[in-house]
């Protein structure tokens, strides 16, 4: 149940039941005064019946002395009392009113009130009857009081009792209230707080299954809020460590052209013995191993900015004939002189794109770079662009092509496969992080082990994806997802 629909209940049963006891003990001594007041009823007209003999006697009904009333007198006590009248109204005794003389007279109408009717107020039970002489003249009239002294006491009882067992009733149900509240909101509260304390000091607490209610809510919240905290944290230590294993690889591939550019310069300013095509030489490698360190820095500087998210593409609409003859071509020399035959195989007719030129060159040239520094000498490379809808190349390896065709899901892909040793099974997944490479990749040089991490980024930065195949002495395939340019839509 909500908090809130709880609170309203609780309030309700908090003003109700006093009300409802209170109703119910009221209930209770009703019935006990009724069964009470039929008794009394019954106990007067018990009474009034035995003295009836004495007090229907027409000589107490004249004027005389108080001593001729002894036998009236010992009918009364402490809780009964007796009043004679005259038929005109003169009272001529009276157990009731010792301070009342005798000859006080009463009216006419207050005579004959209520007569054979009982009389009920809350300390007596009255009743008056007249007295006939034997000719049928009214002799006069006697009324005889019962106290109700039993009632009284029991009334006197039924108020403590009522009073504290109301006490008690409203402190249970207050009491019961607070238990309530306490494990309904403090309980829960007091665990939050300390699941809150101890994240705060860099624990985390194994929480109870949330409850239906809003702190049920308000805790799945904050445990929400730690996982994407420790997410964030944990995104946090992994960019330091990438960082740190960077400045490491970094350093370590800066050493091997530094210690090169070093030894060509000592020697070149030591040895005055060297002929000119050797000082050529050497000057040469120093200026291929100055170029190298400069495209390690330019793609140390492109991925930090990859990285960042105020990073913006420059996007234009290309034609995708015209864009992918610009970004497939220029392979041919560079592939020549290593004894590679590439194929170039286009499928890109009436599809559009918005897409970063210059970005997408540099994804190409990485891709295509890396395929023939890997590829042997008489070794094959296919690169192609295949739009939504045009079947693949027939040279992509059939051992792929199913998987290659359910991957690239309706978008254009792009496809760059050599041949050669392949990728170890245990680089294949993490090939796209910064710095990572194969032994091979180390030793030949040339690369500055950031090329399939930009690629990657940039490829992802305009809506695509990258994917690798590779098996060992068959070679790698690398594609590109690329979405199309969709009517007047853009990316």
């Amino acid at each position: 149940m909500k908090i809130k629909h709880w609170l309203v209940v609780s309030y309700i049963v908090v003003m109700v039941l006093p009300l409802l006891a209170l109703y119910a003990l009221y209930s209770l001594i009703s019935s006990y005064d009724q069964e009470r007041d039929l008794l009394e009823h019954l106990e007067l007209l018990q009474t009034v019946h035995e003295m009836a003999g004495v007090l229907e006697d027409p000589g107490y009904y004249t004027l005389q002395s108080q001593d001729r009333y002894a036998a009236v007198e010992a009918l009364t006590s402490s809780s009964l009392g007796i009043r004679l009248y005259r038929y005109d109204g003169i009272l001529l005794y009276s157990s009731l009113d010792q301070s009342t003389g005798r000859l006080t007279r009463l009216d006419a109408t207050q005579l004959y009130r209520d007569v054979n009717r009982v009389q009920k107020n809350l300390t007596t039970y009255t009743v008056k009857h007249p007295v006939m002489q034997k000719g049928g003249e009214l002799a006069g009239f006697y009324e005889v009081t019962l106290r109700r002294d039993v009632w009284l006491s029991g009334v006197q009882e039924r108020t403590v009792l009522i009073a504290a067992s109301l006490t008690a009733f409203v402190l249970l149900l207050f009491g019961g209230a607070y238990a309530l509240l306490h494990r309904k909101l403090n309980l829960p509260l007091l665990k939050l707080q300390r699941q809150m304390d101890a994240f705060a000091e860099g624990r985390r607490l194994v929480s109870e299954r949330p409850r239906g209610d809003e702190i049920g809510e308000l805790q799945r919240r904050f445990e929400a809020m730690q996982d994407k905290i420790e997410q964030s944290q944990q995104a946090v230590r992994e960019q330091q460590q990438e960082k740190e294993t960077m400045l490491a690889a970094l350093s370590h591939d800066l050493k091997t052209p530094l210690a090169a550019i070093q030894a060509y310069a000592e020697r070149l300013l030591a040895d005055d013995t060297l002929s000119a095509e050797e000082r050529a030489d050497y000057r040469a490698v120093i200026g291929d191993k100055l170029r190298h360190m400069k495209q390690m820095i330019d793609d140390l500087s492109l991925y930090a900015a990859l990285q960042a998210d105020r990073y913006r593409l420059n996007l234009v609409e290309a034609d995708g004939e015209e864009l992918f003859e610009m970004l497939l071509s220029s392979y041919d020399e560079p592939s020549v002189r290593k004894g590679i035959r590439l194929t170039v195989d286009q499928r890109v007719d009436g599809s559009s794109y918005d897409v970063d030129v210059t970005q997408m060159m540099r994804v190409m040239d990485n891709l295509a770079s890396n395929a023939i520094r890997h590829t042997p000498n008489g070794g094959q490379i296919l690169l192609s662009a295949c739009a939504a809808g045009q079947p693949l190349p027939e040279a992509l390896w059939s051992v792929y092509r199913a998987e290659v065709e359910q991957w690239r899901a309706g978008n254009t892909v792009i496809l760059v496969q050599n041949e050669g040793e392949g990728i170890p099974e245990a680089l294949q997944q993490p090939i796209f992080e910064p710095f990572v490479q194969g032994e091979a990749s180390r030793t030949m040089g040339g690369s500055s082990g950031l090329g399939l991490s930009i690629a990657k980024l940039l490829v992802e930065r305009h809506g695509g994806a990258i994917r690798l195949w590779s098996a060992e002495n068959r070679g790698t395939l690398i594609a590109c997802r690329l979405p199309e340019r969709k009517g007047d839509d853009t990316l």
